[in-house]
């Protein structure tokens, strides 16, 4: 190909070679458009011309940016490439990790409270693998620190943002709870309510489904899943 590549052309590379979901204005400064809404229908272009092609990529918009991803029915063929098969977090950090999404924010005793045991090793592992993050101190006597989800958290499951929660009932379903299950827990601690977060939740830093192939190892935008991996070598 000879001369100037076309927007498209560079708008592809550009989301192809990125480690991070790249914002809205990260593009526009990159394309040098005047408006933003210029930069928004060449990502709109893109992702049209992507899947008119029935191209393996698609075009992501994920943690308030856009990436490059793998279509989710490339998994099985990718999954034999990498011969890796992707860890899972235990039933109980998706049950503390979905209380604390729901609930956010909120610390730990109150998330114990919830699931009635103590959380301190699941709630470690949240912290390092950057699901969670603290947000600060709960003024109250003892100043207990509140807890809630992380940018990676939005990115590791490909949510836009916290609207894009699924339902408590999809939840159940992932982490294997029937409803006759559900209902003594229920009973013994107050139920996670579904809806927007908290007046006090973080902004998001900005849909693929939350599978239930979910990466232990918290590398939201490489990680093989069923959302999809990350195009490119690794």
């Amino acid at each position: 190909m000879s001369g100037e590549p076309s927007r498209l052309a560079i708008l592809e590379a550009v989301l192809f070679v990125t480690e991070d979901p790249l914002p809205l204005a990260k593009l526009q400064e990159i394309l040098g458009d005047e408006l933003p809404e210029a930069t928004a229908e060449t990502v709109r272009a893109l992702a049209l011309a992507l899947e008119e092609a029935e191209r393996g990529l698609l075009v992501q918009e994920v943690a308030g940016g856009f990436r490059l991803t793998t279509r989710p029915e490339a998994h099985p063929w990718i999954v034999k490439l990498q011969q890796i098969k992707p860890a899972r977090l235990s039933r109980a950090a998706l049950e503390t990790l979905a209380i604390i999404a729901y609930r956010q924010p909120i610390t730990r005793a109150e998330v114990e409270a919830i699931r009635g045991v103590a959380i301190d090793g699941v709630l470690k592992t949240l912290l390092e693998r950057e699901l969670v993050r603290m947000l600060g101190r709960k003024p109250e006597a003892g100043r207990p620190m509140l807890y809630g989800t992380s940018p990676q958290f939005l990115e590791h499951f490909g949510l836009r943002d916290l609207s894009d929660l699924p339902t408590l009932r999809e939840i159940n379903e992932l982490i294997g709870i029937s409803e006759s299950e559900a209902e003594p827990r229920e009973a013994a601690a107050p139920p996670i309510t579904e809806g927007e977060p908290g007046p006090e939740a973080p902004a998001p830093a900005g849909p693929a489904d939350v599978g239930p192939a979910i990466s232990e190892d918290g590398a939201p935008a490489k990680s093989v899943d069923a959302a999809g991996a990350k195009g490119g070598p690794a």
